[in-house]
Order: C-alpha cells, then structure tokens, then sequence
C-alpha cells in the first residue's frame, strides 16, 4: 500500500512562493497519478492541479494557471507543486492524492478520483 506525505507549506506574504512536496512511500509512486487539491476553511476541497504517469499530460485549475507547476520525480518518489506569486486566496490546507492506473497520460481532477490521500500541509498567504 501507497501512503503519502504533504510538506512545505507554512506562512508566505502575497507574491512570495512556496514549493510543496508529496512523499510516496510503501511502493512506487510512478504506477500512479498523483493530483494537488486545497481546502479553504469552511469550504469544500478543490482541484489544483495534476499529473499523469509519464509526466506527459498536467493539467491545472483555471486560478492557478500560469502561477503553479506541478512536476515528479519518479526516482524520488515525489510530487512537487511549485507555487509562485501566491495570494491570500491561495490560503487552505494542500492534500495530495494518489490512484493507481496503468494508463501513462490519464490523470484525474475530481477528489472522487483518487484512493489515496496524504494528511495535507497548511498553506497561509497574509501579510
């Protein structure tokens, strides 16, 4: 069995950046896509972003386009989510998912998707 762990969030001013990580262990992470959703407090979790197998196909939220990069390391078993020019609406606990496929570029943007999930990381953006 799969588990992941989310790391690097914290507290960051508007316009400053942070860089998550998705730590797979147990088995290899690259028989897997693996997504990026938030939680806003009080708010329902949400697609962020995304990213098949081979690393061919990513795809991200409309927000977040143009500011975030998802990418993997399949050596490391590790997902990172770059995160730049960040805002106070970015605020929210990141969670990482995982679902196991055998499809190089199917990735998946609905929670409902994924089997397997991290403990998430808090993300703050305030000054």
């Amino acid at each position: 069995q799969l588990t992941l762990a989310e790391s690097g969030g914290g507290l960051v001013q508007p316009g400053g950046s942070l860089r998550l990580s998705c730590a797979a262990s147990g088995r290899t992470s690259s028989s897997y896509f693996v997504g990026w959703f938030r939680q806003p407090p009080g708010k329902e979790r949400e697609f962020v972003a995304a990213i098949s197998r081979s690393a061919i196909n990513t795809q991200y939220a409309e927000s977040v386009k143009g500011r975030f990069t998802i990418s993997r390391d399949n050596a490391k078993n590790t997902v990172y989510l770059q995160m730049n020019s960040l805002k106070p609406e970015d605020t929210a606990v990141y969670y990482c998912g995982a679902h196991p496929t055998s499809n190089l570029l199917v990735v998946g943007r609905d929670p409902y998707d994924y089997d397997l999930w991290g403990q998430g990381t808090q993300v703050t953006v305030s000054s």
